[in-house]
């Protein structure tokens, strides 16, 4: 109850730019003044929080203002793509204090690049001068799907080779630090709730627009991750009936007409690339699809077109979730959003808006993600601090 009682105390005091007096943190958490003259010590004597000045609010002493310590603790969060590998630094704010890109290797055996990931991970914390006895733990944003309970990672795509790799166990044993598996949607979606700029974070699709696209749901704050984490998996959405045929049997999936693999093909069918492009390799397709964005935003009909194209086929997998659920925010973000925004944003509003049931009662917001996109690794490290300093219920709960 009283790990409980101080998540619930330090979160009000991390969500306050300016800090809170005691007096305010009753009438944010409830608690009694002698239960939150204990909490703060306990905060004080770990450093998580500071005295940071006084306040004079109507006759009687000042009152004193506690505030977040952001150097107190540390996470680190490690975007794993098919393309590249990012790695972030976030201190107890949830800001960035050093980040990292390095390629994903192509080799098949998941531990070399495990071993490119333990190396980013060192190097950064030595370049940021964090000493490890001051990080939390590591989070990993991955392709799903995972095995979340064993810390799996199952069988990705688009990495060739992997299958039940054990990358938790594996990260933790090689850093020497605690490590948490996290799907790349749902990371992303917790990065959005920790630092996006919204007056409300209630009820969102986080869509997320890398080397795969998937969907992060969030409701009441909380990101949806289903019965074994791997919610927001979108591929089989039909969005389009007369599309190529998907392995699933349909036809028009998203998985088969929206990834950038997908996008580079059809350019290079429609002459707009002279030659094909391996769409095995994760590295030929990022290349292609960063030329196909270039051209289409130079005035080239058919690049746009086959941009537009994608925008309504993605908006109309985003309102399957934001009419079933009856959601009202879409936010965009991922490795690709910056390439994609200026089309997106001019397509994708007035497609949800046409395929939005309550329309009428609540329209459904669209916008791009402020984090940039480094929003998977920087979600990867907010897991880490959600775990363990963010409330949870569970930790009410009393072992017989």
């Amino acid at each position: 109850m009283g790990d409980f009682n101080q998540t619930v105390v330090l979160d009000a005091i991390r969500r306050s730019r300016s800090g809170l007096s005691r007096v305010e943190l009753a009438a944010a958490t409830g608690l009694s003044a002698q239960t939150l003259s204990n909490i703060a010590k306990r905060l004080l004597d770990q450093s998580l929080v500071v005295e940071s000045g006084k306040v004079q609010s109507g006759r009687g002493k000042p009152r004193t203002v506690l505030s977040l310590n952001p150097t107190a603790r540390y996470a680190v969060g490690v975007h794993l793509d098919p393309a590249v590998t990012t790695c972030v630094i976030l201190d107890l704010s949830g800001k960035v204090v050093a980040r990292s890109t390095v390629r994903t290797p192509t080799a098949t055996d998941p531990e070399v690049t495990i071993d490119v990931m333990v190396t980013a991970i060192t190097e950064l914390l030595d370049k940021a001068s964090v000493n490890q006895d001051r990080v939390i733990g590591v989070g990993v944003a991955s392709p799903g799907p995972i095995d979340s309970k064993r810390g799996i990672m199952v069988k990705p795509p688009n990495l060739h080779g992997w299958k039940d790799v054990p990358i938790r166990d594996a990260l933790s044993r090689k850093t020497g630090l605690p490590v948490v598996l996290e799907k790349d949607v749902a990371a992303a979606a917790v990065a959005e709730i920790w630092g996006g700029d919204w007056d409300s974070r209630e009820h969102f699709v986080f869509v997320y627009l890398g080397t795969g696209i998937g969907m992060g749901l969030v409701s009441g704050e909380g990101v949806i991750r289903g019965s074994s984490q791997n919610a927001g998996e979108v591929g089989h959405i039909v969005v389009d009936p007369d599309g190529p045929e998907c392995v699933c049997g349909l036809r028009g999936c998203l998985a088969v007409t929206c990834m950038p693999a997908n996008l580079v093909n059809e350019a290079h069918e429609l002459g707009v690339f002279p030659d094909p492009v391996d769409t095995s390799d994760p590295v030929s397709v990022e290349a292609a699809f960063i030329s196909l964005c270039k051209i289409a935003g130079s005035g080239d009909e058919q690049a746009r077109a086959i941009i537009e194209k994608s925008a309504r086929r993605v908006a109309k997998a985003a309102s399957v979730l934001t009419n079933a659920l009856d959601f009202d925010r879409v936010v965009f973000g991922g490795p690709y959003w910056p390439m994609l925004s200026e089309v997106y944003l001019d397509i994708v509003p007035e497609a949800l808006h046409a395929l939005t049931v309550e329309h009428s009662i609540h329209p459904v917001q669209v916008d791009g993600t402020v984090l940039g996109t480094d929003v998977g690794a920087v979600g990867a490290a907010c897991t880490v601090f959600n775990n363990a300093i963010s409330p949870q219920t569970k930790r009410l709960l009393l072992n017989s």
